[in-house]
């Protein structure tokens, strides 16, 4: 039996709830914005007669007044946008029990064996459903892999179904540009266009030997994407996948200068890393980090770890170890992240050498066990390293990225 696939996309999702909670901002060119205070200050989502004006997603707020005189930019309210995500969610499973979230606004449902789906029925229910009941509007696409799904979603917005199936797929995606294909961002389009790739037909007829060459096996998948050959199921509803790798970041309240600073910044951000391997049972083998200058300019670092580790400590050295070998000093530091990849399972043997210090990472490995038993008896502030008490981890750190309380002494 050939699969159906829907791909359900909630219309300008935060832009849409802040019209909801307030009916003033209907029909107004509306923005949901951070804040410009602490440096967040881009557009997170925006409303439809904003999206006329030319406002993108991701741009600075005063580039999007510039566009839009008139707009109206709130601040975010994320558990409004939750609610509403869970609402849409219980609509979607008067149809199926197998539906895979893709963020808060987006969806996949596999609806397999429902005939009257070939022609977008069930699919226009839900669209009618979820405007009725909720005062959202989703667009919706239709097809027999995610892939073609997901671009149905994208071609046609707002409040709308469109249908991709195998006797018109070629005509409706085929002229579109690599980089509206899921899986094709847009360094990768970058680097399709040199070998003369534009649009998803011209990546279709590639020879997939040539695309695994230069691209490695995401050149293959691109390729399979690009001739309707994904199989990738839709995974039931609240089964999570295995991730390939966990990672931290945050944009600084004030620009860095030290490196010491950075330290500390770095040392924030693997306490949540750290927690969620933990979480997850997973060990890294590998770390990576990411430096955004003040001038936006941004570069990575990446290197293997010499033991598979959980511990913020050893994470966070390792990092900074690869920041000063790497980091040139022109410009002070605005945003850092930190990504622990090539993951294990954490009670996976390991292959030790004679110069790696073992019974030095298996008594950090037992102070982080009891750091961790400690938090989540107590709460995630109970403990914490000294140095994140000093004027400088106060005045950097914490506002940063809200991941120290914000009265550290309470306790």
């Amino acid at each position: 039996m050939e699969r159906i696939i829907l791909h359900s996309d909630i219309n300008n999702c935060y832009a849409s709830v802040e019209c909801l909670y307030d009916a003033t901002l209907r029909g107004k060119p509306v923005a949901v914005g951070g804040s410009a205070e602490t440096r967040h200050g881009i557009v997170l989502a925006k409303s439809e007669q904003a999206k006329r004006c030319g406002v993108q997603t991701g741009e600075t707020l005063w580039q999007a007044r510039q566009k839009c005189r008139e707009l109206v930019v709130v601040p975010p309210h994320y558990e409004r946008y939750l609610r509403y995500s869970r609402l849409v969610r219980a609509i979607y499973r008067r149809y199926t029990d197998c539906i895979e979230p893709f963020g808060l606004d987006e969806a996949w449902l596999d609806v397999t064996g429902s005939s009257a789906l070939a022609s977008g029925t069930v699919a226009d229910e839900i669209r009618r459903a979820v405007r009725r009941e909720l005062g959202l509007t989703v667009s919706v696409g239709v097809s027999f892999n995610k892939i073609f799904a997901k671009l149905g979603s994208d071609l046609k917005k707002p409040d709308a179904v469109t249908v991709i199936d195998h006797t018109n797929f070629r005509e409706k995606i085929w002229n579109l540009p690599v980089d509206a294909m899921l899986g094709c961002g847009r360094a990768t389009a970058r680097k399709l266009r040199l070998c003369g790739v534009q649009t998803i037909g011209q990546l279709a007829s590639c020879d997939p030997a040539m695309l695994q060459a230069r691209f490695g096996k995401a050149g293959e998948t691109l390729w399979l994407y690009a001739n309707g050959l994904d199989c990738s199921r839709v995974r039931p509803d609240g089964e999570e996948p295995v991730p390939k790798s966990v990672g931290h970041g945050a944009t600084c309240v004030r620009d860095l200068h030290t490196a010491g600073e950075v330290w500390l910044v770095l040392l924030s951000l693997t306490q949540e890393i750290c927690k969620r391997l933990h979480e997850a049972a997973l060990a890294a083998s590998a770390v990576q980090v990411s430096v955004k200058n003040n001038l936006l300019f941004a570069r990575q670092f990446q290197s293997p770890l010499p033991l598979p580790t959980q511990s913020a400590m050893e994470l966070a050295r390792a990092a900074f170890e690869l920041f000063c070998r790497q980091y040139r000093w022109e410009k002070p530091v605005r945003a850092v992240s930190v990504r622990a990849f090539r993951l294990q399972a954490e009670n996976m043997p390991v292959q030790t050498d004679l110069f790696t210090d073992f019974s030095r990472h298996s008594r950090q490995a037992q102070l982080d066990e009891t750091v961790l038993a400690i938090r989540r008896r107590y709460g995630r502030d109970s403990i914490f390293n000294a140095s994140l008490l000093s004027e400088t981890a106060l005045s950097h750190a914490a506002p940063a990225f809200c991941v120290l309380p914000g009265t550290p002494f309470c306790k």
